[in-house]
This record gives C-alpha cells, sequence and structure tokens, in this order.
C-alpha cells in the first residue's frame, strides 16, 4: 500500500507516542495534518547545511518569498533541526550511527503516524573518497561495514542482530540518469563504507590514538577499493537497514572531500 510501517506492536499499546528528540507527539501535535503530504524526506548531518538545502528546495519549488527564512519544526528540542519545503522535509541527523539512529526511529514513527505513503528517503552528506576525483558525488547502490560485507550488526538484549543494508538499485540509476544533466558533478555508484569512528576506523594517521603504520593503512584502502567501496562514512548502514525494514525507498549520496 506504500505506507510507512513501524515493526513494532508495543506502539499499539500506547496512549500517547512522544518523538522527544523531535519535539513532536502524537496527542500535541497533529501529525497526519502537519506532514500527511510529505513525499521526500532528505537528511543530512548539520542543521545549518539542512537549512540551507530547504531554502534551496523552497527557490527551485517557487514557495519562497523575497528573504523569507524557513522556521525550523524541532524548534523546541537542541538535538536535531527539521524545515519543509512543499512536500519536503530536511532533517539533521548529527554524526555517526548512535545519532541517526535516534532521529530516524522517530522520523519513521512520525511518517507512520502522519500515514505518509510512498515516501523516497535521501540522505547527503560529506564523505572520504577512495580512488576517485576529489568532489565527485557518490550515490551508494550497498552500505557495507568494515570488513565490506553487506549488513548493519546492532547488539540488541545481548543478542547481535545483523540486517540487511542493500538499498533501493532503482532509485539510484534514477539518480544517476539526474546527475547527466550536472556535468559539474563527477557522479558514480558504488559501495559506501561505513565505520564506527571518524579517526582510527577511517584509516585517519592525525588521531589522538593510532595503533597503525601508513603502510598497513594503505593495505586496507585498496582492499576495499577491491571490493568496490568508492567513499567513507559513518551513517549509511543504519541508515540502510532501518528505511528498508519500514518501507521507505533509500538511498544515500555522498560527497568525497579527500
Amino acid at each position: 500500500s506504500g505506507l510507512v510501517l513501524v515493526k513494532n506492536p508495543h506502539l499499539d499499546l500506547m496512549e500517547e507516542d512522544v518523538l522527544y528528540h523531535l519535539d513532536l507527539g502524537t496527542k500535541t501535535h497533529n501529525l497526519p495534518e502537519m506532514f500527511g503530504d510529505i513525499k521526500f524526506v532528505c537528511v543530512g548531518g548539520s542543521p545549518k547545511r539542512m537549512r540551507a538545502f530547504a531554502q534551496f528546495m523552497r527557490r527551485e519549488l517557487g514557495l519562497a518569498g523575497p528573504g523569507e527564512d524557513v522556521p525550523d519544526t524541532c524548534g523546541g528540542s537542541d538535538r536535531y533541526a527539521m524545515y519543509r519545503a512543499g512536500p519536503v522535509l530536511c532533517i539533521s541527523h548529527g554524526m555517526g550511527i548512535p545519532s541517526i539512529s535516534i532521529m530516524l526511529h522517530e522520523l519513521i514513527k512520525l511518517l507512520h503516524h502522519a500515514r505518509c505513503r510512498d515516501v523516497t528517503i535521501i540522505r547527503i552528506g560529506t564523505s572520504g573518497g577512495l580512488g576517485i576525483e576529489a568532489g565527485s558525488v557518490v550515490i551508494t547502490d550497498t552500505a557495507v561495514d568494515s570488513s565490506f560485507q553487506p549488513r548493519f550488526e546492532q547488539v540488541v538484549l545481548g543478542d547481535v542482530v545483523v540486517r540487511s543494508t542493500e538499498l533501493d538499485k532503482g532509485l539510484a540509476e534514477e539518480l544517476l540518469a539526474c546527475s547527466r544533466d550536472l556535468p559539474d558533478f563527477p557522479t558514480l555508484i558504488g559501495h559506501t563504507m561505513c565505520t564506527y569512528d571518524f579517526y582510527e576506523g577511517q584509516g585517519r594517521l592525525d588521531g589522538a590514538l593510532c595503533s597503525f603504520s601508513s603502510e598497513k593503512k594503505l593495505e586496507y584502502l585498496r582492499r576495499a577499493y577491491d571490493a568496490g567501496v568508492r567513499n567513507i562514512e559513518m551513517e549509511s548502514t543504519a541508515f540502510a537497514a532501518l528505511c528498508g525494514l519500514c518501507g521507505l525507498k533509500g538511498e544515500s549520496r555522498g560527497f568525497p572531500l579527500l
């Protein structure tokens, strides 16, 4: 039916669902009225970037008046920022799997309570490039972990739960086709590797700790490239797993800086 689904039977037993970190709730807000027409959700790490993206989308959709600003729907919370541009919802998710996971749980519940249908979600963010030109756009076909496997592992009540990280291949191809109209941005489809930290986890030599040599780093990055990895970031496996399980057509796009 295209509805956004939650996979939690306990929600049906709750009188109220409070989305703490979004400053929204089923009793305090009319979620279907506020969000029922949302068709696209764009998420990214920084509140400032998502605000700028929402302003850009409002101009592109002909919704922006002269000097008009976009209000932060999550203004009562200092965790995330949320902006509307017509049928496009733009939300920040912070840095790393824990931060994006909290946001996605509450976002998915929000879309479910609002009875949204056929929603496409796209993560837009910077990343570390691997063997590609700086400034390229990587469209993720599969998010992989640090062992180059398409999986997201999470410990739940002491057990390791493994979830798939496949993303929508049709959407990836559609985005690649759109990129042909933007010759200034080299665009490719590839695997995105998701790590649990920015420094040692991504092979950097400039952290407070470093337990490997530069030769060991290069050997690991070569193996990653040979496995199809073209960029590295810290959210894609959780993003792919949660969105896929709950019926959101998802895609991740990275903009390598290195």
